[in-house]
């Protein structure tokens, strides 16, 4: 039943076994890597971000650290079963808390060069949770938990990071 208030997360399930019975893709599978490989890609090609690549590296490996820990200590703890009834692994969406925690760090390293690369890192993070929903292994709420993740994982990452891979280069002092 359809209450005014809230969307019952059976009738999202029914519209799309209705709708879409024979949805399945992998592209979610590969699409939530693609801002990691985009930003290494703008790197190479010149376009320079706002950290190098020891601090950038550095910076995403405690992002995913973060982001891992959470989504497995969440779907350890809740149990929730799948809507195609595979596992009880279904809460926050994995894949969506990969797909927003390196849309965020895409944003982070290129939104000041222009406001376009995040608006498509965010983009496909979406078309990931969406994914995953069509492809019916995840309920709307672990989406939106896994995306929540996702951002939170990146954003503590960059305020928890010291900066002390500094480019030696640029710090050298002769003295005779």
């Amino acid at each position: 039943c359809l209450s005014n208030d809230v969307i019952n997360r059976y009738e999202v399930r029914e519209e799309r076994n209705e709708h879409m019975p024979d949805f399945q893709t992998k592209v979610d599978n590969y699409l939530m890597h693609a801002p990691i490989a985009i930003v290494y890609g703008l790197n190479i090609a010149g376009i320079k971000g706002k950290h190098d690549f020891k601090n950038r590296t550095l910076l995403l490996i405690k992002s995913e650290a973060i982001m891992f820990a959470l989504t497995f200590s969440f779907k350890a703890i809740t149990n929730v079963r799948r809507p195609d009834d595979t596992d009880v692994e279904s809460f926050p969406s994995g894949h969506t808390a990969q797909a927003f925690a390196t849309a965020t760090f895409m944003a982070k390293e290129y939104k000041d060069q222009s406001i376009w690369y995040a608006v498509g890192a965010y983009g496909m993070a979406t078309t990931v949770g969406a994914m995953r929903i069509l492809n019916n292994r995840h309920w709307v709420s672990d989406v939106l938990a896994g995306a929540g993740i996702g951002i939170l994982s990146t954003n503590l990452a960059y305020l928890t990071h010291r900066y002390k891979w500094k480019n030696k280069s640029s710090q050298l002092t002769v003295v005779p």
